[in-house]
């Protein structure tokens, strides 16, 4: 990444956190949240922030982590409208007054669900009590699909479902890198309680978008603290889903699906996360 000119980039994980969900899977005490990935682009002056995470101490923790760098954040760039990936929004542009948030409308609007009293309350404040900002405030939409940081394109890439709908990736073709939200997970169990069999299918497809844009650094939007950026990540994601679907099959019961995907990923973070899913198949 040398040369005065090129982009750069760095990446933060805010690291899991208990929850208060008190469906737990066989031998776990504490159901946990997975740890959650921000990226800052950034050049000789300016800086791209994508996904300003949850919680008020994750977000003022993010927060001290770009003023690090010591440039100026002129946007903040949010993937998809799952409330972890930017309800530390409104903490991020008290400290940089300067920037502006934005994301795909489609993506703004899930934001606005995401943010409904009711939902809040039901979803957010029940799992994460005391911990979820009280301000919060959604991106405003983009006119179009390309950001610009210091003379360089940083474009929008729509993906339809992953984790959830309408989700997208950031692509920084000069330095070979794409953000890519929730539609790669590295080392982390994948959250599939929103995606059906149809889901999963159009998941795997965005997959192969990504993967069509031959980029050599891949963050995923929930990663093990430590392991690299590899876009390998894109093809250990599909074989997760496919080795799920494969469970799916041959299993009748929540348990028994979980207790199958564990034989085959043992180690990967946040067996909690896959207990939802199982959930969310079997009932």
């Amino acid at each position: 990444m040398a040369g005065k000119k090129d982009l750069r980039y760095a990446v933060h994980i805010s690291p899991s956190i208990p929850t208060e969900i008190s469906d737990l899977p066989p031998g776990v005490e504490r159901r946990m949240w997975s740890p959650i990935s921000s990226t800052l682009v950034y050049g000789e002056r300016d800086a791209v922030l994508v996904d300003p995470v949850m919680t008020v101490q994750q977000a003022v923790a993010l927060a001290e982590w770009v003023e690090a760098y010591d440039r100026n954040l002129t946007t903040v760039y949010v993937t998809h409208g799952h409330g972890d990936h930017w309800f530390g929004l409104a903490t991020l542009l008290e400290r940089f007054p300067n920037a502006r948030a934005v994301a795909t409308p489609a993506v703004v609007e899930h934001m606005a669900k995401q943010m409904e009293p009711s939902f809040v309350e039901s979803f957010w404040n029940a799992r994460f009590p005391g911990q979820i900002p009280d301000r919060l405030v959604a991106a405003d939409p983009m006119e179009d699909r390309v950001l610009e940081l210091e003379g360089r394109e940083l474009t929008v890439v729509p993906l339809g479902h992953t984790d959830t709908d309408d989700t997208t990736a950031l692509h920084v073709p000069s330095i070979g890198l794409v953000v890519a939200g929730d539609a790669a997970y590295n080392d982390v169990h994948l959250y599939l309680a929103e995606s059906p069999s149809e889901g999963r299918k159009a998941w795997k497809e965005a997959l192969g978008v990504i993967a069509g844009l031959g980029a050599d650094h891949v963050v995923a939007g929930h990663k093990r603290p430590g392991r690299p950026d590899s876009p390998g990540i894109l093809a250990e994601t599909r074989a997760y889903i496919d080795d799920f679907e494969d469970c799916v099959a041959r299993t009748a019961s929540t348990e028994e699906l979980y207790r199958a995907m564990l034989e085959i990923h043992p180690d990967r973070v946040n067996p909690g996360a896959l207990w939802g899913s199982a959930r969310s198949v079997k009932g």
